[in-house]
């Protein structure tokens, strides 16, 4: 396996992050530890959860399996903080002082370890001045709790920002981002790859198939299938739902198209040319995976094997356009602790 540069550290990490967000909910931990070994077996090293996964579900299984198989050492562990962890607390969520430093004792002690690799902030918070959101990290960092820091989601002006006040006040400084990317979704092309080429920032993408739209479960014209993520996440909160139905455009069939006719020409899954572009685009450090079964993690290993012509990029950027965005990423117009009323937190 080809391991890469964590950015501008001397970390080195799997071509592959496996991404646990399926742990603990619609993936039991006898079927987690099974992914887990199987991603450890082939050489993914690099795992990343959060801490509203499952409300720690996803990180106590990760902390049970390293405990049990004793690979705590050889494991690169990335987690989150910012999404509500308890209803009844205003304080309980964001990116102060108080949230960041009571969130990361609550993942250690979930993760069982002394130290948490990478700490990321699961999305920005323009109310919270980013001095005090640095500065908490950089305490962590400093006590040993924490060894890097990176952001989800954050556009490249706040990344610059963040940068800035690393320098003027001498904390750590963010070494990763973690942003919405795929054949439906390519704006971080834009600003946000040459920016993070520019100061090292390590990009890991989250949703290179765009939350299964490439699993080959969706038809031109057919009603959603019932047994699918779209089915299920637009049917938990009005705003994901109005995300789902923004994948069913005409555009976003005709890139599905093309990338079912470049699957049989290469006889593969549609959603392996789907990862494969992303792990072939220039910027990217490690795509996020995310199976939920060891038959897709099988798919998602596959990937490694598969290489795109240029030819195959032009017809590529034919129907996906380069820098812009047939499904854009979706925030929702709601208040921070309004979402800490959803079910999915």
């Amino acid at each position: 396996m080809d391991y890469k540069n964590l950015g501008r550290t001397g970390i080195k990490v799997s071509p592959l992050c496996l991404g646990t967000m399926n742990f603990g909910d619609r993936t039991d931990e006898a079927t987690a530890f099974s992914i887990l070994d199987q991603a450890l077996d082939a050489g993914i090293n690099f795992i990343d959860t959060a801490n509203a996964y499952q409300r720690g579900r996803s990180e106590e299984i990760i902390g049970n399996y390293m405990k049990e198989r004793g690979s705590r050492e050889r494991l690169v562990i990335a987690t989150k903080v910012h999404h509500p962890m308890n209803r009844d607390d205003p304080n309980a969520f964001g990116t102060h002082r108080r949230h960041i430093i009571q969130a990361c004792e609550d993942s250690l002690r979930r993760l069982q370890t002394d130290t948490i690799d990478l700490y990321q902030l699961h999305r920005p918070k323009s109310y919270i001045p980013i001095d005090e959101t640095i500065r908490a990290l950089d305490d962590l960092i400093r006590t040993g709790k924490v060894r890097y820091i990176g952001t989800s989601t954050f556009p490249a002006w706040r990344v610059l920002e963040s940068l800035w006040v690393s320098k003027e006040y001498g904390l750590n400084r963010v070494v990763t981002e973690q942003p919405p990317y795929n054949l439906l979704d390519r704006t971080i092309e834009r600003e946000l790859i040459p920016m993070a080429q520019s100061y090292g920032i390590a990009i890991m993408p989250w949703s290179p198939t765009a939350r299964g739209f490439f699993s080959g479960k969706y038809r031109r014209g057919q009603a959603i299938p019932d047994d699918t993520r779209f089915k299920q996440e637009g049917d938990i909160a009005g705003f994901f739902g109005q995300w789902i139905a923004n994948h069913l455009v005409e555009q976003a069939f005709d890139v599905l198209e093309l990338v079912e006719s470049l699957a049989r020409e290469k006889s593969v899954k549609p959603i392996q040319i789907a990862m494969a572009w992303s792990l072939s685009k220039d910027g990217i450090t490690t795509p996020i995976i995310g199976p939920r079964t060891i038959e897709q993690l099988a798919d998602y290993l596959g990937v490694l094997e598969i290489s795109l012509t240029e030819e195959d990029h032009i017809r590529i950027d034919t129907v996906s356009p380069p820098g812009q965005a047939i499904v854009p990423y979706y925030a929702p117009p709601i208040s921070d602790f309004e979402a800490s009323q959803f079910s999915w937190i």
